[in-house]
């Protein structure tokens, strides 16, 4: 009996291979089922960058406010004030904690 088995031992072998390989290509971490996972943590990373670029265009204009060429004096002011901690006399001043 085990004789008449022997030839399809490496069939079965094979087959249960590509059985094994293609549960973990549906189910793995990077398995085709798991693409709703990625489309989420995609989603999050671009709305993510779509904030730091923000930050970076802001951030762009204020350097270039304060450069030599385009100096605005209200920025210049408020980064003073800001840096050293100083107020106007006539400053309504609100203390808030990062």
């Amino acid at each position: 009996m085990f004789a008449q088995l022997r030839g399809y031992l490496p069939t079965a072998a094979l087959g249960l291979l590509i059985l094994y390989f293609g549960i973990h290509a549906l189910t793995g971490s990077r398995g085709i089922l798991s693409n709703s996972e990625r489309d989420a943590t995609l989603a999050a990373k671009e709305a993510e960058l779509v904030q730091a670029r923000l930050m970076r265009q802001d951030l762009e204009v204020r350097a270039h406010l304060l450069r030599d060429e385009s100096l605005s004096a209200d920025l210049l002011d408020e980064r003073a004030r800001s840096i050293l901690g100083y107020a106007d006399p006539k400053d309504y001043v609100i203390r808030v904690r990062p």
